[in-house]
């Protein structure tokens, strides 16, 4: 099987570098500080109240869930903002262009290499996501479905840094693109749809109901899709109203009842779309223009 060779130097490079084992240190920390500080609050709840509830147990699969989903939101476009950047840096990208490899290939070779700094990452953490195993009522399923959550959103972000990294010539504004790129997908998409609901409950006698076609922008917001397997795992309501009261309004069609599998395509197909500009933002030589 031929290996890229830039995912294999850059996978190379990464672990026996001192940074790595400091990040999964680091990341790992803060998700077992939050863990053990949740069960310490509920075990001294049981004693202080002598009542034993379920769902606080529950609640700490949840509280870690979205805490390691916020930090590889804040870790991911760090890590490959600045891999084609850092290449024009150290002035090697056009040596790297002069060898057989394609664009394709190193823009494929960075973030396959990123992604699996990042499934590491994932991986080293589920030790603390299996704490609830001790209290029941999560199944391995589970953790699979919260593993393509964490996939697809790694997937997505991993994308926008390494457009943006393709984009800019400095890695400090490659990473603060990546950033604002991803609050845009994150935020924008939620404040676009509040905005079109409110003007639509002013305009209306019989106020609002929903935000029309706007509303399928979540498609792409990771956020959505998380909320949706959280929900999903925990007994809640699947539709929109589990994650978006506020457009719960909305007609059920086949895109509301089967919300993930339509939101993880599309955010798959918007990953291959940015790192197809990408290759092109790589690639030495432009085609000419036609008169």
């Amino acid at each position: 099987m031929k290996v890229n060779p830039v995912y294999k130097l850059e996978t190379k490079v990464s672990t026996r570098s001192f940074r790595f084992p400091m990040v999964i240190f680091a990341f790992n920390t803060v998700l077992s500080l939050v863990a053990l500080l949740n069960m310490y609050s509920v075990i001294t709840q049981v004693k202080r109240t002598a009542e034993i509830q379920y769902s606080s147990f529950i609640n700490l699969y949840i509280f870690v869930a979205i805490m390691e989903f916020t930090l590889l939101l804040f870790i991911i476009p760090a890590i490959t903002a600045g891999s084609i950047s850092g290449e024009r840096e150290r002035q090697t990208l056009e040596l790297t262009l002069t060898t057989k490899m394609s664009p394709t290939d190193i823009v494929l070779g960075k973030l396959f290499a990123s992604l699996s700094t990042i499934f590491l990452l994932i991986v080293s953490s589920f030790p603390v996501l299996s704490l609830s195993f001790v209290y029941g009522g999560v199944m391995v399923k589970d953790i699979l479905l919260l593993l393509v959550c964490y996939g697809v959103t790694g997937l997505l972000t991993g994308s926008i840094g390494i457009f943006c990294s393709a984009c800019f010539k400095k890695s400090t504004i490659a990473t603060a693109a990546s950033y604002c790129l991803t609050v845009v997908i994150m935020a924008g998409t939620v404040a676009v749809n509040h905005l079109v609901f409110l003007f639509s409950q002013i305009s209306s006698a019989e106020g609002g109901r929903g935000s029309g076609i706007f509303f399928y922008l979540l498609l792409a917001n990771p956020v959505s899709i998380f909320r949706t397997a959280l929900n999903s795992q925990m007994g809640r309501e699947p539709g929109m109203a589990g994650i978006f009261p506020w457009l719960s309004q909305m007609p059920d069609n086949v895109i509301t009842e089967y919300w993930m599998v339509f939101g993880v395509l599309v955010q798959i197909v918007i990953s291959v779309l940015l790192l197809r500009m990408a290759v092109r933002k790589v690639e030495p030589c432009k085609r000419k223009r036609r008169f």
